[in-house]
């Protein structure tokens, strides 16, 4: 079963987990009264004198969506006065109209107490040289046939170029013509960087030939989600009214890719504002099944990577745009510890929580792309000085590997709701189709489920010894949504103007909806939440001085409570279903449902402890190479 951020939102919803309301709701309260509207409006027209006086009864409303109160009549004629002050303060900020790029004057980091000794963390956070461990493997002869490399890892392709026994123009080339081919498709590219991709290949040619490698990703094309801005080409953010957006930077990992010699060969295609897999452009598909969509939000960076058209590509994740991604489309992804990797010159959606991280076809290949992004930038102030050391011959071995015990175990099956008395006929259908619906779906997770315990006998077979764990019980539901109001900041002009409607899917969970909805949580209570969410560190903590690493089904609860403490995670393909596979819920092109299937990808995942991306890695290697299923590939034509 995938999940991407729209699926999780959903949930939340159903859950009723975004109830939470702000203090900020009498502007509402009083901007709905002047302009007659059930909506929030547009926005105050540039004064406070436009917006309704503040009443005893507007009070009461605002107490029930805030879940306080009740209050007195004495306590709220001494409220009043405060929270007019209160509102009036809004206009002022809002007439700053900050810019994506303005992060708030706090920030967030994932250690679990002041002073805490975190792995290889350094005094002077500088970043270490490329590791003399890892060597280029072998380099055979070369194909005849170019494109008999589309689907090569890094490490192959590194080999080969350093051997020079391939040229990066002419593997430039190669993919070019493959992303051209293929995106008429897969809709996975926003913005081709022909230009600027062969001008860094011939440059990578010539370092080569004059003995300047650079190291293992020295002209390997590559590329970026489209919210990683390059200096000369728009920066689309995949939303409408972005679509022209120019922003004259390259990001951090931008710069530490061309450092690194990388080729990047195009920006690609993620849902709107990072959220799903449908941009301004239509929607990016599976190349394992081009009807069902790639998932999101990196969608195109997993699709691209899947379909062999280039060697690697970064992604972010916030809640799931890695992981899910990379299920979908038979990828490795690693979602790096939250501080890693500098984020400047990336769209800011949740400060406390994006993470940027390579999408790649093996875990070796996102050891090597995280070894040349990550570590302090001077810019991002949430980048923690620790140092990356890749070790492919690690002795994973001497490792203790947990598994979350109760994600492994069978889902309890759900009873459909008995038919209530005087039953119409229509609602009948409808109850009997939600009954065939969970039916189905219970289906799915037993079939999926094979694949989950299939990883444990495997890991016992390599001679692990798989340690039971648990998640320490806390309401992450609850804590989530601190991701929906550092969101509805970070767009907050597109709620006050009304350019919201520009986006493109316009759901009740979809982005504009959300906005909206995150404009009534109360800052005193995202602050709980965040007080919750230290909890959750500190206790996650705790869990890795007991493993190293830890194995669990991608789609679990791991997925919101790893991306609320900051662990990092490796996402890792894990065999294809059979031809005896449930079919997909729905078999319409495009659908949220059309997913899962004969012949599409299953995933596991490996999480650490913090700053331990680099043991992750080398223990994902060792299951790739007794596995073998990173080699497998969609047949495209």
């Amino acid at each position: 079963m995938t999940l991407d951020r729209r699926d999780f939102l959903a949930a939340c919803s159903r859950a009723g987990i975004t109830s939470a309301l702000l203090p900020g709701i009498l502007y509402t309260l009083a901007s709905q009264a002047a302009e007659g509207q059930q909506q929030l409006v547009k926005g105050p027209p540039g004064h406070a004198s436009a917006w309704d006086k503040i009443t005893p009864e507007m009070l009461d409303q605002a107490a029930q969506l805030a879940g306080v109160g009740p209050f007195t009549a004495e306590q709220k004629k001494m409220m009043l006065e405060g929270l007019t002050r209160q509102r009036d303060g809004y206009a002022k900020i809002r007439a700053l109209k900050l810019p994506n790029s303005v992060a708030p004057a706090f920030v967030f980091h994932p250690q679990p107490a002041a002073g805490a000794t975190l792995p290889f963390a350094t005094e002077s956070g500088n970043r270490i040289s490329r590791s003399s461990l890892w060597k280029p493997r072998t380099a055979e002869a070369a194909p005849a046939r170019l494109e008999d490399l589309a689907f090569a890892t890094v490490t192959e392709l590194a080999g080969l170029l350093r051997a020079r026994k391939i040229t990066s123009v002419n593997l430039t080339k190669m993919y070019l013509a493959r992303l051209k081919r293929y995106d008429p498709t897969l809709h996975f590219v926003i913005t081709l960087t022909e230009d600027r991709a062969m001008a860094q290949a011939k440059k990578a040619d010539e370092e080569i030939a004059a003995g300047k490698w650079r190291g293992p990703l020295h002209g390997i094309p590559w590329g970026a989600k489209d919210l990683l801005a390059v200096k000369g080409y728009p920066t689309t953010w995949g939303a409408g009214g972005f679509e022209h957006q120019v922003i004259d930077e390259d990001a951090t990992v931008v710069q530490r890719l061309d450092a690194a010699g990388a080729v990047l060969v195009a920006k690609f295609t993620l849902g709107a504002l990072a959220m799903g897999d449908k941009w301004f452009g239509g929607q990016t598909r599976n190349p394992w099944n081009p009807t069902q969509g790639s998932s999101g939000s990196s969608a195109g960076p997993a699709s691209a990577v899947a379909a062999g058209c280039v060697g690697f590509a970064i992604g972010s994740e916030t809640l799931g745009s890695i992981s899910s991604p990379s299920t979908r489309c038979g990828d490795s992804g690693l979602r790096p510890t939250f501080g890693f990797v500098p984020r400047t010159g990336a769209m800011a959606l949740s400060w406390t929580m994006d993470k940027l991280g390579p999408i790649t076809r093996s875990a070796e290949d996102c050891a090597l792309v995280l070894e040349a992004i990550y570590g302090p930038d001077g810019k991002d102030t949430s980048v923690y000085p620790a140092t990356f050391h890749w070790n492919p011959n690690l002795n994973w071995k001497a490792l203790r590997i947990g598994y979350i015990k109760s994600a492994f175990e069978p889902p309890k099956p759900q009873q459909p709701s008995a038919p209530p008395a005087n039953e119409s006929a229509e609602d009948k259908k409808k109850r009997e189709e939600r009954a065939a619906r969970m039916q189905a779906m219970q289906g799915r997770r037993a079939y999926d489920r094979k694949f989950d315990l299939a990883t444990l006998d495997k890991l016992k077979a390599m001679g692990v010894n798989l340690i039971p764990v648990e998640l320490p019980e806390l309401p992450y539901g609850s804590i989530t949504p601190v991701l929906e109001a550092e969101a509805a900041a970070a767009f907050d002009e597109l709620t006050m103007t009304g350019r919201d409607a520009l986006l493109t899917e316009q759901t009740e969970n979809d982005w504009p909806n959300t906005f909206r909805v995150a404009r009534f949580y109360p800052a005193v209570e995202y602050i709980q939440a965040m007080r919750a969410r230290t909890l959750a560190v500190q206790q996650m903590n705790a869990l890795f001085e007991k493993v190293d690493v830890i194995v669990t089904p991608t789609f679990s609860e791991q997925l919101p409570v790893t991306n609320l403490t900051g662990h990092p995670a490796l996402i890792v393909p894990n065999g294809l279903r059979g031809a005896d596979a449930p079919p997909p819920l729905s078999t319409e092109v495009g659908s949220d449902e059309n997913t899962g299937g004969p012949n599409t990808p299953v995933s596991i995942t490996f999480l650490a402890g913090l700053y331990e991306d680099a043991k992750l890695a080398a223990f994902g290697r060792a299951y790739q190479e007794a596995t073998g299923f990173q080699k497998l590939h969609p047949k495209l034509d």
